[in-house]
């Protein structure tokens, strides 16, 4: 697997790819040619590392962790990264095209003692959007305590939806067509 390493706030050495490759390197059973955008950053003590990988077919996978070390971050986000894997094996290898990266048959399934749990949606809800801004989405959903909220843009009059970040800021989901 060809990684793209990347630092904020860090100069980063031949060392820590070296490292990072290394530790990758466990996931190469699971992928023919795949990139992997990598993303180092220094937050304080912390040291957090994001990984991102684009599959044929449009399948993200993505981790990120935060700890006192490169390496004890790198190890979880590769922990996290063969869940992933394993969680969504049947829908990957059914969305699959030809030539898909996943290497399945390396998912032996005595590794996979996790229960494999079809998730389906089992509630809808219908709500009703109205225009405001994000400032008054971001209050509303604050006064909800959710996690988002959807609401139509005043403005051009678009769903969008805000969601709060695991660092404490807030996001905006905008649609569009392609």
């Amino acid at each position: 697997m060809k990684l793209n390493i990347r630092g904020k706030n860090i100069n980063v050495t031949e060392d820590l790819k070296e490292m990072c490759q290394a530790k990758f390197d466990r996931l190469d059973k699971y992928f023919h040619e795949e990139e992997m955008d990598v993303n180092l950053a220094v937050e304080g003590i912390e040291k957090k590392v994001e990984s991102t990988i684009y599959l044929k077919g449009g399948t993200i996978l993505r981790a990120e962790e935060k700890s006192e070390d490169f390496m004890d971050s790198v190890d979880m986000i590769v922990d996290s990264l063969v869940r992933q894997i394993r969680k969504y094996k049947t829908k990957l290898q059914r969305d699959r095209k030809s030539g898909e990266s996943i290497r399945f048959e390396s998912l032996s399934d005595d590794l996979e003692e996790e229960k494999e749990s079809t998730s389906k949606i089992v509630r809808f809800k219908e709500i009703s959007v109205k225009p405001m801004n994000e400032e008054e989405a971001v209050l509303q959903m604050e006064l909800l305590n959710h996690d988002f909220f959807v609401f139509l843009d005043d403005q051009e009059m678009q769903v969008r939806v805000v969601y709060k970040r695991k660092d404490g800021n807030y996001g905006e989901i905008i649609p569009t067509m392609k």
